[in-house]
């Protein structure tokens, strides 16, 4: 098969397509015929050497896929009613740049009716990351306010819209006015330029100075204290990245007088089992969503991997893109 692998850490011309060997599903697994991949962000820290593989996990980068199930374990097939030649998009840890791709069968989702491959390719790590964090770990209720960093990225276009089609009001920031309108028309009550302006005097001024009630960050570094500042008594903030740095100065004493929550979390290395229950939550509560239309796969540019004569493979092409930050939604890979 054709795939991409990290021929060493650095600029995105590392990435090369390259043959590999076929994948053979284990127990518990099955084998996709990749159509599509998406890429994220963990996907540029792994090439640049700042995302080690877990234990057991692919070198090949690429976390999320849609294909069609070519072969697997009969057993865990039927238990998950699933069969040869369906149509599933699916969260891995590691291999999805490739034209074939094993996934743990408990971690498999069918392309919901309606969408392409295309489309299914950049559903699995946004909505995984956003229904583990934002609805599970912390819980946003009906009614509440949610800041989302980073709006318009992939797990921003889908925060605002799960968000707000569950009941929330839903305040974003952005790096300019064009990605702020983008998210506005997605859902966004208020987008916030945090180039032009302050967000923790902006969160106060549109919540009337009561602060929002969950907060997801990506940035991490100073901006811990500062969303502090942002939340409402009894505000939970939870992190999934770090891009502004891993240390932060807070003080605690706020903390514990509006009896605030701090928490984070990554997904790469939970186990099977813990992404099984999101894979199920969202089968129940988000998939019929998607299929209705009140949900949507966000896509701001579709690269195939065997590009043209001449020009850089569509994975350079799709990691300097990212790297750019122009894009709102997601990048995916065509194979």
């Amino acid at each position: 098969m054709k795939a991409i692998e990290i021929s060493s850490p650095g600029a995105p011309e590392v990435l090369r397509l390259v043959d590999r060997p076929l994948p053979v599903p284990a127990a518990g697994e099955l084998l996709v015929r990749v159509e599509a991949s998406g890429v994220n962000r963990p996907d540029v820290l792994q090439r640049t050497g700042n995302y080690p593989v877990p234990p057991g996990a692919s070198d090949i980068p690429g976390l999320e896929i849609a294909g069609v199930i070519e072969s697997g374990d009969a057993a865990a097939l039927a238990e998950h009613g699933f069969a040869i030649g369906d149509r599933v998009c699916a969260l891995v840890a590691g291999g999805g740049y490739a034209e074939y791709c094993v996934a743990p069968v408990a971690q498999c989702l069918p392309v919901p009716k309606g969408l392409s491959s295309l489309e299914a390719a950049a559903l699995p790590e946004t909505f995984f990351t956003v229904w583990s964090n934002v609805f599970e770990r912390v819980a946003l209720q009906p009614g509440e306010t949610l800041l989302i960093h980073g709006g318009s990225s992939g797990i921003g276009v889908t925060a605002i819209q799960l968000a707000k089609v569950l009941g929330s009001k839903v305040i974003v920031t952005a790096g300019n006015d064009e990605k702020c309108a983008a998210c506005v028309a997605l859902g966004a009550d208020h987008a916030i330029n945090y180039k032009s302006a302050d967000f923790v005097e902006e969160v106060k001024r549109l919540t009337d100075g009561q602060g929002v009630n969950v907060i997801l960050d990506m940035v991490a570094g100073t901006y811990v204290e500062r969303n502090i500042r942002c939340l409402a008594d009894d505000g939970r903030l939870v992190i999934i990245a770090v891009q502004g740095g891993t240390h932060s100065e807070i003080n605690a004493g706020v903390v514990l007088r509006r009896r605030l929550t701090v928490t984070g979390s990554t997904l790469r290395p939970r186990s099977v089992q813990f992404k099984a229950g999101i894979a199920r939550a969202l089968r129940q509560k988000v998939w019929p969503l998607l299929e209705a239309g009140q949900v949507k796969s966000v896509i701001y540019r579709a690269l195939a991997v065997e590009a043209a004569v001449g020009q850089a493979n569509g994975a350079v092409q799709a990691h300097a893109l990212m790297e750019s930050n122009v894009h709102v939604g997601k990048i995916v890979l065509t194979w």
